[in-house]
């Protein structure tokens, strides 16, 4: 069975990244770079949170878009915020926060089950997998943690999914992930929606991986299970369309909180 694939995705997302680079040299930051920091943003679209400048580096706290990618964002305010060539120093440090801490939303992925009213069926259509450790990814002169939490809904919201198929589909999508460059570190799949935890480098937009999971996903299930699809009475797998929520060890409001100062 073909079916088209998605080129791009209508979104509901919250998307908060704290950055974090230095000076070459130690050079000391002059004041009028923190005004620049809020003209390159506004010319970009990015939406800029907080920020404070040290005497040799700048933190930023920013809320961006899917379709941004930290490489091309960290280039941009480095390369227009510069005085002379080489000011910055060419590494960076690039964090996901968000409302609430990773281990929230893990707990929240795991429970979906529960959530739906599945898990007291004889046999639940659900399916869960938990990575064993999380694979590490790597990125040019950088340092980097960056988490997201995604989800997908079927065709219409129709019941697709078994836990069978949930199995054979995550097992594929995490082949994908590894030939692309980003992780899958939870994935709970319930018969008309998925609910993952991923990382990426900061040279893939959440809206990339987004596209080559559903993308992926759709050819796959129209490979090998295409009488799913005909059962469900849809010709797409998905609906065009996703969520994506950062997540970190602390919260958007705990770095808001340490920009403004309250501690040193």
């Amino acid at each position: 069975m073909h079916l088209d694939p998605f080129t791009t995705l209508s979104w509901a997302y919250q998307l908060h990244y704290y950055l974090c680079f230095r000076t070459r040299w130690r050079k000391p930051i002059a004041d009028h770079i923190q005004q620049s920091f809020h003209e390159i943003c506004e010319r970009n679209d990015y939406h800029l949170l907080k920020s404070r400048l040290y005497p040799d580096h700048a933190r930023l706290l920013l809320s961006l878009k899917p379709t941004h990618r930290i490489s091309d964002v960290i280039l941009k305010i480095k390369s227009n915020s510069s005085i002379g060539a080489g000011f910055w120093q060419r590494g960076y440090l690039a964090r996901s926060v968000g409302r609430v801490r990773i281990a929230t939303v893990k707990s929240y992925i795991d429970a979906q089950s529960e959530h739906h009213g599945y898990a007291n069926r004889l046999l639940p259509p659900v399916y869960r997998y938990v990575a064993e450790s999380g694979g590490i990814l790597r990125g040019a002169h950088s340092s980097f943690d960056l988490s997201h939490h995604l989800v997908f809904s079927t065709c219409r919201r129709r019941g697709v999914f078994d836990s069978l198929l949930g199995q054979e589909l995550s097992s594929y999508w995490l082949r994908v992930a590894s030939a692309r460059g980003f992780a899958i570190d939870r994935i709970t799949i319930v018969p008309d929606r998925t609910h993952m935890l991923v990382r990426i480098p900061p040279k893939i937009s959440i809206e990339e991986c987004a596209l080559s999971l559903l993308n992926n996903g759709q050819y796959f299930v129209g490979r090998n299970e295409p009488q799913a699809l005909v059962r469900a009475g849809i010709d797409s797998l998905w609906q065009p369309s996703a969520y994506a929520g950062t997540t970190g060890k602390v919260t958007t409001a705990l770095v808001k909180k340490f920009l403004d100062g309250g501690w040193t």
